[in-house]
């Protein structure tokens, strides 16, 4: 029996909000990588200095394919009413002590231990956050709207990155650089812990008939049975992953700390061009209910192998029109991918491991190849002295996935779920 309308509504708007504030919390220290790295990660050498903080912040991400197993075993034995919400809580604990966390200067070595054990915990809990929220909204969809109704779970996480950074641009404008450096970006971790707290309420109301999704056990055994549609998910969400989190995490940084641009001026790059992807995300969705997945796939993908180096060349401009041009060149690749992406990951994972498999599989793809994307476009730079370096981390990710798709991947826009 369906859900009645208000109460799926209900349903959506939480788990959106969910979103939301997770992905707040996870972005900021992206925003903040800088200030962060002269706080927990002192050196004479800024680049190593940063290099460190990238490396926590990857710590993070490698987690993750663990959190999704975790709180996806959760959901399977009680519910993902309590799934989501003890995810939303693991994330609202370590983003409010982020806040008070004392500095390398005041307690030494144990600072970056901190960070890193903080880092750690958001990972395990945002593992588990975006794969369920998208599986319970694809899994309701009709068959020709599931990538109209499940981007919104996806677009939710942006809406949360889009906050941070919108908010944190406004403080970058109230304060001077000096100040949102020294105590204005733990101001922005506090906000989080309120924006938690209307995600708690929400979860906290929803009934638990309307979660209640095939609360079966899924063990490793059948996860392993179905290792090749797992690893299917994981390459084609290579490009996605990559490309986003140098578009959203690295090039903010990179702005700063090599093309020089004050602090606000970064975010407010940033900023423009997270609510244009805000507007694409649906825009593409609901092309790929139209025109199918592989279109998307094989556009979007084969935009980062022949786009990639002369959209990095513009983002080394001493022009912000050029930049600004090559943030939106990117951004068209994530948003083309993503409108493939969310609904194809529920699509093409079997019904028996659907929740487990796309967690271990997406967590893969976003943590471990996605997370440690920064950590590697900084290392190239400092490597090879070329500012345009990481360019070739987003063509040789945007040529995986296109192998994958063309050589592997049957279309699934117009076919029932697999059960």
């Amino acid at each position: 029996m369906s859900a009645p309308t208000n109460s799926r509504l209900s349903v959506i708007a939480a788990g959106i909000v969910g979103n939301v504030m997770e992905w707040y919390d996870f972005s900021l220290y992206g925003y903040f990588a800088v200030a962060l790295s002269h706080h927990f990660f002192p050196s004479t050498n800024p680049a190593l200095s940063l290099l460190a903080t990238f490396a926590a912040f990857a710590a993070g991400f490698l987690v993750r394919p663990l959190g999704g197993l975790i709180i996806g075993r959760i959901g399977d034995r009680h519910g993902s009413q309590r799934a989501l919400l003890i995810s939303v809580v693991a994330m609202a604990i370590p983003t409010t002590l982020m806040a008070f966390l004392p500095t390398y200067e005041q307690i030494g070595i144990a600072a970056p231990v901190l960070l890193v054990s903080l880092r750690l915990l958001q990972g395990l809990s945002a593992g588990g956050e975006y794969t369920t929220s998208i599986v319970f909204l694809c899994e309701r969809s009709p068959e020709r709207k599931r990538g109209i109704l499940s981007i919104w779970g996806l677009w939710g996480s942006v809406a949360g990155m889009w906050l941070a950074s919108a908010l944190s641009e406004g403080l970058a404008q109230l304060l001077q650089p000096d100040q949102l450096e020294q105590w204005g970006w733990r101001l922005m971790f506090a906000l989080g812990s309120f924006i938690a707290f209307a995600g708690v309420m929400l979860r906290r109301h929803l009934k638990p008939a309307l979660l209640n999704q095939n609360k079966t056990s899924q063990p490793l055994r059948m996860v392993l049975k179905h290792r090749w549609p797992i690893t299917k998910v994981m390459l084609l969400n290579v490009a996605s992953s990559v490309s986003f989190y140098l578009l959203f995490v690295y090039v903010v940084s990179d702005l700063e700390t090599i093309d020089k641009l004050s602090a606000a001026t970064a975010l407010s790059l940033n900023t423009r061009v997270m609510a244009l992807l805000l507007i694409l995300y649906p825009i593409a969705a609901w092309i790929s209910d139209r025109v199918g997945r592989k279109p998307l796939f094989v556009i979007g993908s084969g935009w980062l192998v022949l786009g990639a180096w002369p959209i990095f060349t513009l983002l080394q401009s001493d022009s912000l029109n050029n930049i600004l041009r090559g943030e939106v060149g990117l951004v068209m690749a994530v948003a083309i991918l993503a409108g493939a992406k969310n609904a194809a990951n529920v699509e093409l994972m079997p019904g028996e491991v659907r929740n487990t498999g796309l967690a271990l599989a997406f967590n893969v793809a976003e943590g471990w190849i996605g997370g440690l994307t920064p950590l590697a476009a900084t290392w190239l730079v400092l490597h090879t002295g070329q500012p345009v370096s990481p360019a070739l981390l987003a063509a040789v990710a945007g040529l995986i996935t296109l192998i994958t798709c063309l050589g592997y991947t049957r279309e699934t826009a117009f076919t029932p779920f697999i059960h």
